[in-house]
């Protein structure tokens, strides 16, 4: 079949001999690359005819997502293939049949990204069909995937611009010689890609050993955030506020932090309510349990009212109701909460905390509030008839010498 395909070409390129030579030999090509796109269309429609529902149609998507890189290469193997009988100068040729194969090669790396970003979307879709959302596996195989992937992503780009860089031959000595003396240049380059390289090992270590997932609930900073991204080098974390925290992905080995839903979405959300030591508890415990049994946040599991502590003031009781995600627990609490002070200020007015005064009786016989420590001494009065000088107060009592008269 090729050796039909060349004597086609060379017949052409005489049919356009009466044009000058390099004119001919480009349309030359120009037709060769024309007939591999008409034969890359030819395939396709063959293929995209395939009957079928479920391996039918991922057939049909993997070649449409595919046919743009699969064409760009037939064409490219259509026009390296005819330049032999082209007739172009041979430093032309070598230059053109050395370019054709740095954009082979780069192509070929493209269409191995794209060949794996399909079957890991078609990967995807499956799991997220699913109706249980909070499933550990199904997270556990969303975030192995996505890390992965973009591991794999980055390996391939490596490996195909390496490639490419390695057609060349000035490249292809120095790469040579510097494997030959390895030493100091080598040590240089590891400590300098260090910190990609650790970040790297690490995105893969969390795909094996899980300590994060997609949509998992941690605590970092003092901040709730969910897991909205993992990358090859760098986490992305979606605060509640929407605010997002990019975290190097080696931070998760080398720190301590707190993950809500590593085995499990469920939680149990802790209240606590101060109330006064009249506070009537069967009452309080009867309207917390209707409260918890009535919300539909609550799934049922875990439950339990319990004076927890006391001090001089008030006592504190403390309400536990378990739901089945970190937010259904976060709201259940604010409902327990709001509902428990309306009735305890509507019902049980008697159960809010409030602070209490002593009255002591003083030496003069009063009764007086506070601590007599505190008090000021009996104030005493004069006997009833006694001079008590000027009313402003500004000269002394009786007998005074600064000429004062008295009243009598």
């Amino acid at each position: 079949m090729r050796t039909e395909f060349l004597r086609f070409l060379t017949a052409l390129r005489l049919m356009f001999g009466w044009l000058p030579g390099l004119l001919s030999s480009i349309l030359m090509l120009c037709v060769a690359g024309l007939a591999a796109e008409m034969f890359s269309r030819f395939i396709t429609k063959l293929i995209l005819r395939i009957p079928g529902q479920k391996r039918g149609d991922f057939i049909r998507y993997f070649t449409m997502a595919m046919q743009r890189p699969v064409r760009i290469m037939l064409v490219l193997l259509f026009v390296g293939t005819a330049l032999p009988v082209s007739g172009l100068p041979y430093s032309i040729m070598q230059v053109a049949t050395h370019t054709l194969v740095v954009l082979f090669v780069l192509m070929l790396g493209y269409a191995a990204v794209v060949a794996t970003r399909i079957l890991s979307d078609a990967y995807l879709r499956r799991i997220n069909g699913k109706d249980d959302k909070d499933d550990i596996l199904l997270r556990t195989h969303m975030t192995q995937v996505r890390v992965l992937r973009r591991t794999t992503d980055l390996l391939i780009g490596l490996l195909t611009i390496g490639a490419a860089l390695m057609t060349f031959e000035p490249v292809r000595q120095y790469g040579l010689s510097l494997f030959a003396s390895a030493g100091a240049a080598s040590l240089v380059v590891g400590l300098a890609a260090r910190p990609l390289l650790t970040n790297l090992f690490a995105g893969m270590q969390i795909a094996m050993t899980q300590p994060i997932r997609m949509e998992d609930l941690i605590i970092i900073n003092g901040d709730w955030a969910w897991v909205e991204e993992i990358t090859s080098t760098y986490v992305v974390l979606r605060v509640w506020d929407w605010r997002r925290h990019i975290v190097p992905i080696s931070y998760f080995l080398e720190n301590t932090f707190q993950n809500w839903t590593h085995n499990s979405a469920a939680l149990i959300g802790v209240v606590f309510i101060y109330v006064d030591f009249n506070a009537p508890m069967d009452r309080i415990r009867a309207r917390l349990r209707e409260i918890v049994h009535s919300a539909p946040l609550w799934d049922g599991k875990e439950f339990a009212v319990q004076v927890s502590d006391c001090n001089a003031h008030v006592m504190t009781i403390r309400v536990i109701a378990s739901a089945r995600s970190a937010m259904q627990s976060w709201d259940l609490r604010c409902e327990i909460r709001e509902q428990i002070l309306a009735f305890l200020r509507d019902e049980c007015p008697e159960a809010l905390p409030r602070d209490r005064l002593s009255h002591v009786a003083s030496a003069s016989g009063l009764d007086m509030m506070g601590d007599p420590a505190m008090l000021s001494p009996p104030i005493s009065r004069p006997p009833p008839g006694a001079y008590m000088g000027p009313r402003n107060g500004m000269s002394g009592g009786m007998g005074s010498t600064d000429g004062g008269q008295g009243h009598g």
